[in-house]
């Protein structure tokens, strides 16, 4: 349990400080930055609670959750300049925190019982729950529904605890495996621009066929 509520914590920092920077980012007052700070950081972990019957959840149990997301978001708040020159490695957080909480989310699944798959999915919501009601409350299509491998790098990592678990591997080796995979992942598909196939709609279907009808007619 302090291995969870260690990971939890860190996670929380590094995306309330991504709610935050949105908050700047679209000119909300300090209240609204804390408020999406507190939201990204949290929201995964309070859905995941209340689906496991983990009531009340933890980030509202415990102050230590209300703490640091205030933290993240004051110093985002006061220090956003900083931040935005810090974009990589705000990144790069961001694909840390989601690992944690991916990886934290699914032990805590299991440890209440859970069956194996709704525990990997349970451990995918924690990580991208947040970052989605986010996006929601800003009138944004939710990054994770369009980003390069987001919620599936999650869930792999996820998937890694579970299996961890069926095989009776200590708990301690698959969540680093899993968090390990997941940041991976994650940032290799930043790097690369890995992402799932996007369907093709009719009018970027039609679209395309005329420009190269037009090319092949010698149009402009």
């Amino acid at each position: 349990m302090t291995l969870l509520v260690a990971l939890d914590l860190i996670g929380t920092f590094v995306f309330a400080i991504s709610g935050a920077t949105a908050g700047v980012a679209r000119r909300l007052d300090l209240f609204g930055i804390l408020v999406l700070s507190f939201v990204a950081a949290n929201f995964g972990g309070i859905t995941r609670d209340l689906l496991i019957g983990a009531v009340p959840p933890g980030a509202i149990r415990d102050w230590r959750y209300l703490a640091v997301s205030v933290l993240a978001g004051v110093i985002t708040f006061y220090r956003y300049s900083d931040v935005v020159r810090l974009r990589s490695p705000v990144l790069m957080f961001d694909a840390a925190g989601l690992a944690l909480f991916a990886v934290a989310g699914a032990q805590k699944a299991l440890a209440f019982g859970l069956n194996p798959v709704m525990a990997a999915l349970l451990g995918m919501l924690t990580g991208i729950g947040g970052g989605m009601m986010r996006d929601i409350l800003l009138a944004e299509i939710p990054t994770v529904l369009r980003a390069d491998l987001y919620a599936v790098a999650a869930l792999a990592g996820a998937a890694v605890v579970v299996i961890g678990g069926l095989l009776h591997i200590s708990p301690a080796a698959t969540t680093i495996a899993g968090a390990l995979l997941c940041f991976g992942l994650r940032v290799m598909a930043m790097k690369r621009g890995w992402r799932l196939p996007v369907a093709r709609s009719t009018v970027q279907r039609g679209a395309q066929d005329d420009a190269a009808e037009a090319k092949n007619s010698g149009g402009p």
